[in-house]
């Protein structure tokens, strides 16, 4: 079962990293595809700030793999596997699938030899670069010229397995 949504801005996207999390427990495992840029880290985000974890969920490129630890609370493991070249690289993080809630980005061919099951979260971002609004500078004033343009993304999430059979939560959120 799939679900398609459009997302207009990065705040929305936070929103939904927010819905999400509201799905996930422990042994939960969320893969993330989308070209650089696409918003998956924004996604995670929203995420991380709806489980409350400690500390700010920024990209994990250079360390492969950080842990945002939750006060009494399973942690989220965000890993960028975008460097690793199979799922043996992958295993070889030593992740904790069953204890943790864990998000892979650029983990497809990867990630499907270590789980089971798992939401799939493909992000699309429109070909039509300059199209949009301007991002605005830190203090919101005035657009950024500089900045890239704000434009939506269309997502689409896909349940893997009997644990995301049912996307029905995701068609009332929609609506």
């Amino acid at each position: 079962m799939s679900v398609s949504l459009t997302i207009a801005d990065p705040d929305a996207m936070e929103r939904l990293g927010a819905l999400l999390a509201e799905q996930l427990g422990a042994g939960d495992v969320l893969l993330l595809t989308g070209e650089l840029g696409a918003g998956k880290t924004t996604l995670t985000r929203g995420l991380g700030a709806a489980l409350g974890v400690r500390g700010a969920v920024t990209s994990p490129t250079f360390v492969l793999a950080r842990t945002h630890p939750r006060p009494d609370a399973p942690p989220l493991v965000h890993v960028d596997a975008y460097r690793l070249r199979d799922a043996a690289e992958l295993d070889d993080l030593d992740l904790d699938f069953a204890g943790s809630i864990v998000v892979v980005e650029w983990g497809a061919g990867l990630l499907e030899h270590l789980v089971d099951e798992w939401l799939a979260v493909t992000i699309e971002r429109p070909s039509g670069a300059g199209e949009g609004t301007a991002a605005t500078t830190d203090d919101d004033s005035a657009p950024d010229p500089d900045a890239a343009p704000i434009e939506p993304r269309t997502v689409t999430i896909t349940g893997v397995g009997a644990r995301w059979a049912d996307l029905g939560w995701l068609h009332a959120a929609r609506d």
